[in-house]
């Protein structure tokens, strides 16, 4: 008897367990809202195929396309705070339905603030270029790199040794390419440059989008 209760008495500790479980809401995706606004705006007016379209994170949002590339037909998928991660996620949504002919990406800079390894900003980037090319064997990914700020300047050794595992990656595979914007920020005392941020030494001023056009373009040309 003894026996047969605590059996009995493990059980119900099972069931409870599981019911609670079970009760519990399923984490929400933090992007999904955005996601279902790009959705909604192709349903309403589909974006070109064949374009270069622009992803990652608040670095791509802020990029003002139809400015910097007058002639280009440019779409803009970046989402602020998201990581490399989130954005291979959601590669089948707002991805491969535009059919881009290039994929100009950023983002690592929150991955390393986060807490991740040089080592795992790869292998998510491996993980997003796999994902793109099941669907779009053609179309090319160009990594823009992790760039230098003011605000994380103390993980600057972290996103160099990102980059240069990304860029030897990048040398892999010819629909690959390599953007780097990084040296052209640092300024002649090893720091990052302070007119090419906005105020919070984080996010990009106009004149440093300048800049990262400026050193994009011909990566764009006759492609």
């Amino acid at each position: 008897m003894l026996f047969i209760a605590r059996e009995l008495v493990v059980l119900g500790v099972c069931v409870v367990a599981f019911l609670a479980a079970a009760g519990e809401p399923k984490k929400s995706d933090p992007w999904e809202g955005a996601i279902q606004n790009f959705e909604k705006m192709d349903a309403r007016n589909p974006p070109p195929k064949g374009a270069v379209l622009f992803l990652g994170s608040s670095s791509i949002v802020g990029w003002n396309l139809k400015k910097c590339f007058p002639d280009l037909a440019a779409i803009n998928r970046g989402f602020g705070g998201s990581q490399i991660a989130d954005s291979m996620r959601h590669v089948d949504r707002i991805v491969v339905p535009c059919e881009p002919k290039t994929i100009v990406f950023y983002a690592g800079d929150n991955d390393i603030a986060s807490g991740k390894t040089p080592e795992r900003v790869l292998a998510d980037f491996k993980s997003l270029v796999a994902r793109v090319h099941a669907a779009l064997p053609k179309t090319r990914i160009l990594f823009v790199s992790i760039k230098p700020s003011i605000a994380r300047w103390k993980l600057v050794d972290r996103m160099r040794k990102a980059n240069e595992l990304i860029q030897e990656f990048t040398q892999t595979d010819e629909r690959l390419g390599y953007v780097d914007v990084a040296k052209a920020m640092i300024g002649e005392d090893g720091k990052p440059l302070p007119d090419l941020f906005g105020g919070d030494g984080l996010h990009l001023s106009p004149k440093g989008y300048e800049l990262w056009t400026s050193i994009l373009k011909p990566f764009l040309a006759d492609k």
